[in-house]
C-alpha cells in the first residue's frame, strides 16, 4: 500500500513549515506529499499567517525534494482557467523531473470565494468536466499540432498546447462521494479515484460504482488506482494518542471511528481494513504540521506492520 502525506495549509502554515513536512515525507519513505487547495481557514482558527497558493508551493517543493510525488487533493476548478492550470502543472512536472500529480474537483467552499473575490457559480459540475477535457486534451496533443475546444464554459482556438509535462501522462485524480456523476468523470478522465473521508466500511461500495462505470464505458477498471483520504492521529500509547487528538481539536473516539487513529497497532489494523476494501493507496491527513515526530512514529511503527 502506498501511504501519502496530505496537509491542510489553509489552517495555518508557512512555506518553511510545508518544506519541513515535505522533506520529512521524503526522508521517511512515504510515497508523496500532497496539499489542499484552499484560501480560507475552516472552523474557528484564523489560519495565520494566511493562505499559500498550492501550485506556487509545489513549484518550490519541486526544487527542494528529489523523489516524492507532489500534488493537490484537490485543486478547485473555480480557481484557475484550465489552459493556465495545464501550463502550471506541466511546469511543476518539469521542475520536479516528472513528479507532479493533479487532483481536480468542482469546488465547494463558498466562503473562501467570497473572501477573495473569486466567482462561485451555483452549477460547477459542467465546469469541472470541461476543465478535465481541456487539460488532458492540451497535454495529449502531439508537439507540432494544435488543440481546439469549444464548450459551454471554455473556448480554445488553435492552441500550441505547450508546454508539455515530462511524464507521458500526468496522473489525474478525481474524487468525491457522489454516486453517479463523479464515477463517470473518473472513468472518463482519471488515472486515480479517491474516496474523500468516507466511512471505512463504505469504501468498497464506492470503488465498486467506479469499477462498474468503467466496465460500462469499455475501460478496464483495473487501469485506475483506488485510494482513500483519512485523518491521521496515532500515538505510541493511549496517552500520546489523546494528546495528539487534543492538539488538533478532535475527539479521540470520533477519530477512531473515522480515521487512521489510536495506538500504532490500531492504526495498522485500520489500514488493513482499508486495503481489504480495495484501496491500494491512502492519503494520511496530517493536521499538526509542527509535529514531525508523528510522521516518524508512523514510518517506524505502523508501516512495518503492513508487510
Amino acid at each position: 500500500m502506498d501511504l501519502r502525506i496530505f496537509t491542510e495549509p489553509q489552517q495555518g502554515a508557512t512555506y518553511d513549515q510545508l518544506l519541513a513536512v515535505a522533506q520529512a515525507t521524503e526522508r521517511l519513505g512515504f510515497d508523496a506529499f500532497f496539499r489542499s487547495d484552499h484560501f480560507l481557514a475552516m472552523g474557528d482558527g484564523e489560519g495565520l499567517p494566511g493562505p499559500t497558493d498550492a501550485w506556487l508551493t509545489l513549484a518550490g517543493l519541486a526544487r527542494e525534494t528529489s523523489t516524492i510525488k507532489l500534488g493537490t487533493l484537490v485543486t478547485s476548478a473555480t480557481f484557475r482557467h484550465p489552459g493556465l492550470l495545464a501550463v502550471q502543472v506541466a511546469q511543476v512536472d518539469q521542475m520536479s523531473g516528472g513528479r507532479a500529480e493533479l487532483g481536480l474537483g468542482a469546488g465547494w467552499f463558498a466562503r473562501e470565494h467570497e473572501a477573495y473575490g473569486v466567482p462561485f457559480p451555483a452549477k460547477r459540475f459542467g465546469i469541472l468536466e470541461e476543465q478535465l477535457e481541456v487539460i488532458t486534451g492540451l497535454w495529449g496533443t502531439p508537439v507540432g499540432e494544435r488543440y481546439t475546444f469549444e464548450g459551454t464554459h471554455y473556448t480554445l482556438t488553435d492552441s500550441p498546447a505547450l508546454p508539455k509535462p515530462v511524464q507521458p501522462r500526468v496522473p489525474v485524480i478525481v474524487g468525491g462521494n457522489g454516486p453517479r456523476r463523479t464515477p463517470a468523470l473518473a472513468a472518463r478522465f482519471a488515472t486515480e479515484y479517491n474516496a474523500a473521508f468516507p466511512e471505512i466500511d463504505e469504501i468498497g461500495g464506492m470503488f465498486g460504482r467506479v469499477r462498474a462505470v468503467c466496465e460500462e464505458a469499455g475501460r478496464p477498471a483495473d487501469e485506475l488506482v483506488y485510494s482513500a483520504a483519512l485523518v491521521l492521529c496515532v500515538g505510541r500509547d493511549e496517552a500520546e494518542f489523546v494528546r495528539r487528538a487534543e492538539a488538533i481539536g478532535r475527539d479521540p473516539q470520533e477519530l477512531r471511528e473515522h480515521g487512521v487513529a489510536g495506538t500504532v497497532d490500531e492504526a495498522a489494523e485500520t489500514l488493513r481494513r482499508v486495503a481489504a476494501q480495495g484501496a491500494s493507496r491512502v492519503y494520511l491527513q496530517v493536521l499538526d504540521l509542527a509535529d514531525l515526530e508523528h510522521l516518524d512514529l508512523v514510518a517506524e511503527s505502523v508501516i512495518p506492520q503492513l508487510g
